[in-house]
């Protein structure tokens, strides 16, 4: 797990954080080289839209990262892909570093689009590897560990970044070019590690290394079964070919598990650290569906807390009936305090809205204390299972192509919440999250109707789920065309 995710998600988290802490010192170098250039310094909404896009040009080259790792993936080979990715990531830091000496902040955007492209293909074909090359049982726990080390790089991004180690003025360029370390790392390691055992012999039919790689990753006692079940499948896609993404919206018998990923990973906008073996014992379904409703609750009381801040009671009576509704009702009326004709009706809420004034002070607290619950929510459930549901959900014909899309709506919906947010604050103020609170339980409510139980299932069993679904859907379908054909 170490040799693939230190190249892959952690070099991703590691760049998206380490571009924070030298802002002052880049823009600095932009307006010197562009007094150099032209003998005048640039303006200020200039300074903004280059600085602005060396850091959104990130998020870009992401969006073309995983736009071509599902093909490399199939053409390289999950594990060779990932070797061939260091190559983009050791160019990207050789261009961020020379970017000072050169004068060119134009070598810093391309640098920044490089990287990009890497972590993209990362996040594409590292889930895929490692759902690939685990055993049933560990497939969820090993599944996380690129979440992990996703925050696990925005925690050494940061750590960089520190005045005390590479944070000063001098050392921007050799801060943002520590992004080789990640790579030269993974060129070291992970050549000693296989290829995935189904790619060689359900992609290359190379059954050979296939059981070298078993035996390597399984040893010689439990292989003889993973082979098994890997022929199994390769038995069920005798004809088929690697599909490509478009190919995928067609094809009706995967239409759920389309829509699935389609919903999940436009609902990811963070990443989960305490996922863990959680996966295995509770598994994916409990921990996704009860992460989201977790946090369409931790929506409710951030938003309670924001209008309890305001001290007004006109913004605070609305949100607190809105997002208590009648049960908040009830109970309050027991003790007088609401009135059903008026939400202020009551004699007693100014005395209750004065016992909250007093108390105003905690309320910042809880307000991060929520945030906190939020995020810890998501990192127990939809962070880390996510990705493994991809890997689960699809055959190896399918599975490239799958990640590409999710990869592809994942990006997209990180660019749009990043662009869109700031105009929901401005438009909602302090009722912002309750955006968040439907999209949570909608994504809640669909995953407790549509998703199955994949825990500890092989990856035929999970088809056969989806499958005998589909069979019921037809039949229902059916039944209600000759119910309509006998009435006319």
């Amino acid at each position: 797990m170490f040799a693939t995710c230190i190249g892959g998600t952690f070099q991703c988290g590691y760049n998206i954080s380490v571009i924070n802490a030298p802002t002052k010192y880049v823009q600095d170098f932009i307006n010197q080289t562009w007094m150099q250039r032209y003998q005048t310094e640039i303006s200020k909404d200039g300074l903004t839209l280059l600085w602005s896009t060396i850091v959104s040009i990130f998020t870009i080259g992401g969006f073309i990262g995983v736009a071509i790792g599902g093909t490399l993936s199939v053409k390289l080979g999950r594990r060779g892909t990932l070797l061939t990715n260091n190559v983009i990531s050791l160019a990207a830091a050789l261009l961020m570093g020379l970017s000072s000496s050169a004068g060119s902040f134009e070598l810093l955007i391309i640098g920044r689009l490089l990287i990009g492209i890497n972590a993209g293909i990362a996040l594409c074909v590292e889930p895929m590897f490692l759902g690939e090359i685990a055993p049933t049982s560990l497939r969820g726990a090993m599944g996380t560990g690129s979440s992990i080390f996703l925050t696990g790089g925005i925690l050494s991004g940061q750590v960089m970044g520190l005045k005390e180690v590479l944070g000063k003025a001098q050392y921007w360029p050799l801060l943002l070019s520590t992004t080789c370390i990640p790579a030269l790392l993974q060129l070291q390691l992970l050549p000693w590690f296989p290829e995935s055992p189904r790619y060689l012999l359900i992609d290359k039919g190379d059954e050979e290394r296939c059981k070298k790689a078993l035996n390597q990753l399984h040893g010689l006692a439990g292989s003889d079964s993973v082979l098994d079940d890997i022929q199994r499948e390769k038995n069920n896609l005798v004809g088929f070919k690697a599909k490509k993404p478009w190919e995928l919206f067609a094809d009706r018998s995967i239409r759920w598990q389309v829509i699935t990923i389609i919903v999940l990973n436009a609902a990811q906008q963070l990443n989960g650290v305490n996922a863990g073996m959680l996966v295995e014992s509770l598994g994916r379904k409990v921990l996704i569906s009860g992460g989201y409703i977790l946090m369409s609750v931790c929506c409710i009381l951030f938003t309670v807390t924001l209008a309890l801040q305001q001290r007004d009671i006109s913004a605070l009576c609305p949100s607190i009936q809105f997002c208590w509704g009648p049960a908040w009702k009830r109970s309050v009326c027991q003790w007088g305090f609401y009135s059903d004709s008026d939400v202020t009706g009551s004699p007693l809420l100014p005395l209750f809205l004065a016992v909250l004034e007093d108390l105003s002070p905690i309320f910042p607290y809880l307000s991060v204390a929520c945030v906190f619950a939020f995020v810890l929510s998501f990192g127990l459930g939809p962070g880390g299972v996510t990705n493994i549901l991809t890997t689960e959900m699809f055959k190896q014909t399918t599975r490239p192509a799958a990640f590409m899309i999710a990869g592809s709506v994942n990006w997209l919906s990180f660019f749009f919440i990043g662009l869109l947010f700031p105009f929901i604050v401005i438009g909602l103020q302090h009722y912002c999250f309750l955006v968040f609170f439907v999209v949570c339980i909608s994504v809640g409510i669909y995953i407790i109707l549509v998703l199955p139980e994949t825990k500890n299932k092989s990856f035929v069993e999970i088809q056969k789920e989806f499958q005998s679904r589909r069979g019921k859907e037809t039949n229902s379908d059916e039944a209600e065309a000759f119910l309509i054909s006998t009435s006319l």
